[in-house]
């Protein structure tokens, strides 16, 4: 009782010395590192319930120590047993001091989880700090601070928008490309294919094309005028715009690369049509091709033509290929024009005005490229002519096509034109065959087949004009047979080279004995003769005179397992009149005398 009388008694100037010692931080003198005494430990442990005489409150007056004890986060509660430390109010001068300083050091323990009091008394903190005060207790974290959303600057909300609307453009071209491809698709084949076909991740592969009993794919290319498959031209439609004026039968070995066509003219005399006249440029017209035909329509006019033209040269199609030849003009165009060279002059002054001038190389645009295609005014062969020109005009598009490197508008261009203004009946996956093809192939090989003058003629019936076999109408026989030579899958058959066979060594009868050799392989026109005097060291010398028997070159090749020198290295005392010319030169021997 005497220690409560002593704590009533305090006044409260006082108060800063009221607080029990346990309670209360101790200030850095000589007295504040003694060890509190055993009973003072004691008096801690006990639950005492003074009678406390309140002293007066504060004019200003803060929160107390007791409030900051309570604001420490504990993970258990505080004990029944264990008192609140006793606090008082302090002067205004420690307030300021000592406003976030604990009261009270306790530990938690971790094995009875429970908060006890410190046996130790903590360090003073400075008093002038704008860091919060650390205390001991390892389960007390400062408080983080609060994440404040930055707020979104206005150009950000623009680029965020320009995003959007970009990909947004990206969904809709993706969309539109494939709905229009696969439109430009459908037409091309027929229906036979879309736009997602062309996308593949693997190493692609390529269908084998079909083909006739000889082992060879043909292909009946046609075309009708006007700027499109409607016949549209200038402010009407075009005069017999659905006549086919350019029929084209093309022919190839897909393991040889072997290229062949063979233009047949319009005016050709065929069975009878729609119309009193009966020439060939009507069939698929009296058949339903049209511009306005749907493709189960195109297609069965295709099929008509086919089977007329497939009867007259006696050969089986597989394909078709109708093109609108008014198309030349966009198609040349995107190129940025052709360059061709013809054989013969035109000079079709009053009609298409295509002048041209043989063996001179001319770069055209679309509109002259489209007049030398209908010219057959002022030429030598008339119609036969024009299928010439024709045939110069696309190997002339090939050659640009893979000499320029087309951009991705231009790739977009041509499709267009070609979806709008060529039918088919390929399937997607031969499309892409024959375009493969077409990489592979040297199609500056491709052979043309001329009909006229050897197999016909011009004539009249009935007063009407018409080109006629020259054994007369509906005899084809002679073509059907010159026509199977030409298609031969062998190119001694169908090139005929000439090959002049010359001994360079002492040993007699050698080039006589190589004759025999070579005409037993089915070689023809083979003549044999002594070189002039000189020295061949080797084996075999095979010379190369001309283009036109590229087949027959790499047959030689291979058999003398040599390379082909050119015109030019060819001795000038040698003849020129040949296509070929070996020399037999080494250490070749033989009994036998020279030739």
């Amino acid at each position: 009782m005497e220690k409560n009388k002593s704590i009533d008694g305090l006044a409260p100037r006082r108060a800063k010395t009221a607080t029990p010692k346990s309670a209360r931080p101790i200030k850095a003198t000589k007295t504040t590192t003694k060890t509190p005494t055993r009973a003072a430990k004691s008096t801690a442990k006990t639950v005492i319930q003074p009678t406390i005489v309140k002293p007066k409150p504060m004019a200003k007056s803060t929160k107390t120590p007791k409030a900051a004890a309570k604001s420490i986060p504990v993970s258990q509660p505080i004990q029944p047993d264990t008192p609140e430390p006793i606090s008082t109010p302090l002067s205004e001068s420690e307030i300021t001091a000592d406003f976030l300083k604990p009261t009270q050091v306790f530990n938690f323990d971790e094995q009875s989880g429970e908060l006890q009091a410190s046996e130790s008394t903590p360090e003073p903190a400075p008093t002038q700090t704008d860091e919060p005060t650390p205390t001991t207790d390892q389960s007390i974290k400062p408080k983080k601070p609060k994440k404040v959303k930055k707020p979104v600057s206005k150009a950000r909300k623009i680029i965020t928008s320009i995003i959007l609307v970009i990909v947004l453009l990206i969904i809709g071209g993706v969309t539109w490309l494939v709905l229009w491809g696969n439109d430009i698709i459908a037409k091309i084949t027929g229906g036979q294919g879309n736009v997602l076909d062309l996308i593949t991740f693997v190493e692609p592969t390529y269908e084998r094309l079909k083909t006739d009993d000889n082992g060879r794919t043909n292909i009946l290319a046609f075309g009708t005028s006007g700027y499109n498959m409607e016949g549209d031209e200038g402010d009407g439609t075009h005069d017999g715009a659905q006549l086919t004026d350019s029929i084209m039968a093309i022919s190839l070995n897909q393991d040889t690369g072997d290229i062949a066509m063979v233009s047949l003219p319009r005016d050709l005399k065929a069975s009878p049509t729609c119309t009193a006249t009966g020439k060939i440029n009507e069939v698929y017209w009296c058949n339903g091709g049209g511009g306005d035909a749907t493709l189960e329509a195109e297609a069965e006019a295709a099929q008509a033509l086919m089977d007329e033209v497939g009867g007259i040269l006696n050969i089986d199609f597989q394909y078709f290929a109708h093109l609108n030849w008014g198309s030349l003009v966009q198609i040349v165009d995107t190129l940025g024009g052709i360059n061709v060279t013809l054989d013969e002059g035109i000079y079709d002054y009053g009609w298409t005005g295509a002048v041209f001038e043989p063996g001179v190389e001319y770069t055209i645009d679309g509109e002259q490229a489209l007049g030398l295609a209908r010219a057959r005014h002022g030429t030598t062969g008339g119609d036969f002519s024009r299928g010439a020109s024709q045939q110069k005009i696309l190997i002339g598009i090939k050659d640009k096509v893979f000499e320029k490197n087309l951009s991705l508008t231009d790739i977009l261009g041509l499709a267009s034109t070609l979806g709008d203004n060529l039918r088919t009946n390929f399937s997607l996956e031969e499309l892409k065959s024959l375009a493969h093809l077409t990489f592979e192939f040297d199609l500056n090989s491709m052979r043309n087949v001329s009909l006229y003058p050897d197999y016909m003629t011009t004539g009249s019936i009935n007063g009407i004009s018409y080109v006629l076999p020259r054994g007369g109408a509906g005899y084809y026989t002679a073509i059907q047979d010159f026509i199977a030579t030409m298609l031969s899958n062998d190119p001694r058959v169908y090139e005929d080279a000439s090959i002049l066979v010359l001994n360079g060594t002492e040993t007699p009868y050698l080039a006589s004995n190589e004759q025999s050799t070579l005409e037993e392989e089915g070689y023809t026109g083979i003549t044999a003769d002594n070189a002039p005097e000189g020295e061949y060291p080797d084996e075999y010398t095979l010379y190369v005179l001309d283009n036109s028997t590229p087949g027959t070159k790499k047959m030689l090749e291979e058999k003398y397992s040599t390379t082909a020198k050119s015109y030019d290295e060819l001795p000038e005392t040698i003849s020129h009149d040949y296509n070929f010319v070996l020399i037999l030169g080494g250490s070749s021997s033989s009994d036998q005398p020279n030739e």
